[in-house]
């Protein structure tokens, strides 16, 4: 079994991607398909569709190149932390933890667009280079299951959420000169665009389940490490999160605590207080950017649908 296709996704580390999907509309991506396997022609009607449901490999997990030579041999974690449940421990199928024994992910995005080997996406949860299995239209008839139950610590959508989302002073100038390097490239039409687009993926808390319940054990500033929720998902994944600057832990505050999140070609930091009252600080275009491997995709529309 070999991908047909490959996402290039505003997200570019684990960090900040979010843990399900839709729960940022604005978050986009582009599935790019092997023109040598898959075919214009098989992605004809798609664009009539919706959403459409995606699967993929979690490719970025720490134990994948173990799990592919050696199946028989590699482990799995029965039970796993899950960051609704503050680091209590579920069945790890009982939960969408990536750190499964086959490590296949299924999710489903919004449609925007088809054009020629590509289909453009939204509301995904996938990061940059997720490789891709197969995708199917989503059916509401069918799909959607009417009565459906969950636990009580599924069902609560408030637990990682923040209190609020504000930018600083000089937010949008940084934004501004960020917007200048990446725009033939990114998947935004304007810096409003991203700047919409910084607000919503940090509307929930994406730290670690150990940056959360000790912040003071943290760097002052600590750059992206974990997918948002893997980090606490799974014992075997740890933080990985390379430090900048460190300070007597006993001298700092919540909001002394910078934090960065890598997205569209931008380092984004940013602050949280003990209330969860966010400040975005400043973007800085990171000197790796955008890959140049992503082709310049049909621009996306707010008003208009482009098939």
């Amino acid at each position: 079994m070999a991908p047909i296709g490959v996402i290039q996704s505003c997200f570019s580390t684990r960090n900040g991607t979010p843990r399900q999907p839709l729960l940022v509309p604005l978050a986009r991506a582009c599935l790019v398909f092997d023109p040598s396997r898959v075919p214009p022609a098989s992605l004809e009607g798609l664009g009539e569709y919706s959403h459409c449901w995606i699967i993929y490999v979690f490719h970025l997990n720490t134990n994948m190149e173990k799990l592919w030579k050696e199946p028989s041999k590699s482990r799995f974690k029965a039970k796993v932390k899950v960051p609704r449940l503050k680091g209590g421990r579920m069945g790890v199928f009982a939960t969408r933890s990536p750190h499964r024994p086959c490590p296949i992910g299924l999710t489903v995005a919004k449609v925007e667009a088809v054009q020629e080997n590509m289909v453009l996406l939204s509301g995904v949860d996938l990061v940059d280079a997720t490789p891709v299995l197969d995708i199917k239209p989503y059916l509401p008839y069918c799909d959607a299951v009417e009565g459906a139950k969950v636990p009580k610590w599924v069902s609560d959508d408030n637990l990682l959420a923040v209190a609020s989302v504000s930018f600083s002073e000089g937010f949008p100038s940084t934004l501004a000169d960020c917007w200048a390097t990446i725009d033939k490239k990114s998947l935004y039409a304007s810096s409003d665009e991203l700047q919409s687009l910084i607000k919503q993926v940090l509307s929930w808390d994406i730290r670690s389940l150990s940056q959360r319940n000790r912040p003071h054990d943290s760097d002052v500033e600590t750059r992206n490490g974990e997918q948002l929720g893997n980090a606490s998902d799974s014992d075997s994944c740890k933080d990985e999160e390379a430090s900048t600057l460190r300070a007597d832990p006993a001298s700092l505050s919540f909001g002394d605590i910078i934090y960065h999140l890598n997205l569209e070609g931008m380092d984004v930091s940013y602050r949280i207080d003990c209330h969860g009252n966010v400040v975005v600080e400043k973007v800085v275009a990171i000197s790796s950017g955008i890959p140049n491997t992503r082709r310049k995709p049909l621009r996306f529309c707010n008003t208009d649908r482009q098939m």
